[in-house]
């Protein structure tokens, strides 16, 4: 009962902190959606593991450590914001020239086994098509634009250590801030609060990543994805800008 306090604490306050809409958050949803499963749980521990790291660094004094030197937290600050920046055009660009990532939920959706009736081969075409082709040349288009849809796992963990580590709020919310509340706990209970903390993330991330994948069916349509990169593109360039002028 003891632990238990201390641990509830910090999985509510790592909670409080990493639940909201910022660009970790979305570009995870965006995998979620249209990228397989292995690629999700890599970002999903990219992301969990980078936290742990970040929190238990904390709890050690690190961040400490990060104050005295601001000079870093500014180029860490100005590589943040060119790569959102950059990120928020091209998510902006995508809502209005879609790139058939709607496609690319629906192909996977396939690959999967759960074909949809209208897309569907008629009865008796397998056997009239050579083998090794695809039935239609609109079926070739399509797969193959659904595979340039897809990212691959290395750019998806590339991308997702950018968004993690070249953001200096992380340094700040998590290193310092999270780091400096655990050594508030007391020695007994300070490593309690910091396994709650840690639990927060993993179950944040996790059900982010795995449970959006709920989300597929939506995500087939095009619209939805040019709401959601018009929506992606407002949040990377909010907090592109706002690194760029220091806020």
């Amino acid at each position: 009962m003891t632990a238990l306090l201390p641990l509830l604490s910090g999985l509510g306050t790592g909670l409080a902190l990493i639940v909201a809409i910022g660009v970790q958050n979305a570009y995870l949803l965006r995998l979620a959606v249209s990228a397989p499963v292995r690629v999700v749980a890599a970002a999903v521990a990219v992301c969990a593991v980078s936290d742990a790291v970040l929190i238990v660094a904390g709890v050690f004094g690190v961040g400490v450590v990060v104050e005295r030197f601001p000079v870093a937290l500014v180029v860490v600050r100005f590589v943040g914001s060119a790569f959102l920046v950059v990120y928020g055009v091209l998510a902006a660009r995508r809502a209005f020239r879609p790139s058939g990532e709607a496609m690319a939920v629906e192909q996977d959706a396939a690959d999967d086994g759960v074909v949809a009736p209208a897309t569907a081969a008629p009865a008796g075409r397998a056997e009239e098509e050579p083998p090794g082709r695809s039935s239609t040349p609109a079926v070739a288009t399509r797969t193959a634009t659904a595979a340039r849809a897809v990212p691959t796992l290395g750019a998806a963990v590339a991308t997702m250590l950018v968004f993690t580590w070249a953001n200096p709020h992380v340094y700040l919310d998590t290193l310092v801030f999270l780091g400096s509340v655990a050594n508030q706990q007391g020695v007994d209970d300070r490593w309690w609060w910091t396994v709650g903390a840690v639990a927060a993330s993993c179950l944040w991330f996790g059900a982010l990543g795995f449970g959006g994948r709920l989300l597929r069916p939506l995500f087939a349509k095009p619209l939805t994805w040019r709401v959601f990169d018009g929506l992606v593109a407002v949040v990377m360039l909010s907090f592109g800008v706002t690194l760029a002028v220091g806020a």
